[in-house]
């Protein structure tokens, strides 16, 4: 029998003059004698977006009407609808160590820490800081063996300065939400251009003066490596041919709008954000989440973590008309302007939530997109900001999990359920085995059945 498909190898790069591309997920890279197993079912990738602070849930504004399959979602989440499919909202999952346990105040900086940790932290402002490896890292661990990045920690706030950053807890509880053991949390990327270049640029430096003179030269890493893409591209079905041309032009993209952006922080009187940063957060969001998108493409990382702010957050949102600080809005005291903005807020993390799985959706792989093979989760570890309240937890889990999942319904658990037993199911549906993880008491259920 002659066989005329080509194989391609799955870590091939396009590579240039000190520069190498990885390439998506192609049909060609299934050897042509393979079934649609062959090797495993394709990766799935997990994703972790937090919003800090809590979501307001006072009337209804969060959690959906009904459960089950017939449920309606409630206005905060509308922004949703479009992937209803691809959804599970998530009722009454708690990280109880999240609570004072004895410490005294402080729920800012454990909410942070023990989101995926489900391990209560250490009360310290200095080094002695100790919380629990993360549920990304210990994927990381585990999938990382055969990615280029064993994760990626992502961010759209700067982090907070050392030393006490609430009520006697250090900064790093609040910085991150993302721990590679107990005592080494890892922080999260915020600069563009600096992720950028480290997925996808030469690596020789990423200070200002390099940045700046490469912008300069007008020249986009992939004039490096268009004649090895042409070659490739010669061999490739019409497919992949397609797949090839749309991940470059996205990749293209990516670049020109971070350069436009340094353009604009250039003609901007000195402030204290580093260059690349976009001044719009929505940019910067959408920049960042375009990044993830491409790094999960090419199986550059299958483990990804986004804080949409870090923990204890005052950040403003004038393009939302909101100008009051995020953190002093929650604390409403049940005034019904500051529960209307923080409200308003809400919204707009879950319209920035939507574009993610808007774009994971619009990404192609095999038979379906590369939403069908993620596991993406969302929500926060406080529920009532007002009141610093670690139950009842504001989640959605988003994806198809390679099929383990099944979306389009409203779970509502018993009380004080562990959320650690949604993270020991997210870390199994990606083949990643742990016995046990923070306080969970096993699986949770009812993931992939109605």
């Amino acid at each position: 029998m002659i066989v005329t498909k080509k194989h391609i190898d799955r870590r091939r790069f396009l590579r240039g003059v000190g520069t190498a591309l990885a390439l998506p997920f192609l049909d060609a890279m299934t050897p042509a004698f393979a079934g649609p197993n062959h090797g495993g079912a394709r990766p799935i990738r997990l994703g972790f977006v937090y919003v800090p602070n809590g979501i307001i849930d006072l009337k209804g504004e969060w959690t959906p009407a009904g459960s089950g399959a017939d449920f309606t979602f409630a206005p905060t989440m509308r922004a949703l609808e479009p992937f209803r499919e691809h959804l599970l909202v998530l009722t009454n999952l708690a990280q109880l160590n999240g609570r004072a346990l004895g410490d005294g105040p402080g729920d800012h900086a454990r909410a942070g820490a023990t989101w995926l940790t489900g391990v209560h932290p250490k009360k310290t402002e200095g080094a002695e800081i100790h919380a629990g490896i993360s549920a990304d890292q210990v994927a990381a661990r585990e999938l990382g063996a055969v990615t280029q990045f064993a994760s990626l920690e992502l961010g759209l706030e700067a982090p907070g300065l050392v030393g006490n950053c609430d009520s006697g807890y250090s900064c790093a509880y609040t910085n991150t939400v993302s721990w590679r053991s107990a005592s080494t949390p890892m922080p999260p990327e915020v600069n563009p251009r600096t992720l950028f270049e480290r997925l996808f640029g030469d690596g020789d430096s990423t200070d200002r003066a390099a940045r700046m003179a490469r912008l300069r030269e007008q020249r986009s890493i992939l004039d490096f490596v268009l004649e090895d893409a042409a070659e490739l591209k010669a061999g490739l079905g019409a497919k992949d041919r397609n797949k090839l041309s749309e991940y470059l032009e996205a990749v293209r993209d990516i670049e020109r709008r971070i350069e436009k952006a340094e353009k604009q922080n250039l003609q901007m009187p000195a402030l204290d954000r580093p260059a690349g940063v976009p001044e719009d957060f929505e940019e910067h969001a959408r920049l960042m989440m375009d990044m993830e998108v491409a790094a999960f493409q090419t199986d550059m990382t299958r483990v990804v973590t986004l804080m949409m702010a870090r923990e204890g957050s005052n950040r403003s949102y004038r393009q939302i008309g909101v100008p009051d600080g995020h953190h002093s809005c929650t604390h409403h005291d049940y005034d019904p302007e500051k529960i209307a903005k923080t409200t308003k807020i809400n919204e707009y993390h879950v319209r920035m939530f939507a574009y993610l799985l808007e774009r994971l959706k619009a990404t192609p792989e095999g038979e379906g997109s590369l939403l069908d093979n993620s596991l993406i989760l969302y929500g926060s570890s406080i529920n009532d900001g007002n009141k610093h309240t670690h139950d009842k937890l504001p989640l959605v889990l988003a994806g198809g999990g390679g099929g383990k999942v099944k979306g389009g319904r409203h779970l509502v658990f018993p009380n004080e359920t562990p959320m650690n037993n949604l993270l020991l199911s997210m870390l199994d549906k990606a083949g990643v085995k742990a016995h046990g993880f923070g306080d969970s008491t096993g699986p949770l259920e009812g993931l992939s059945e109605l």
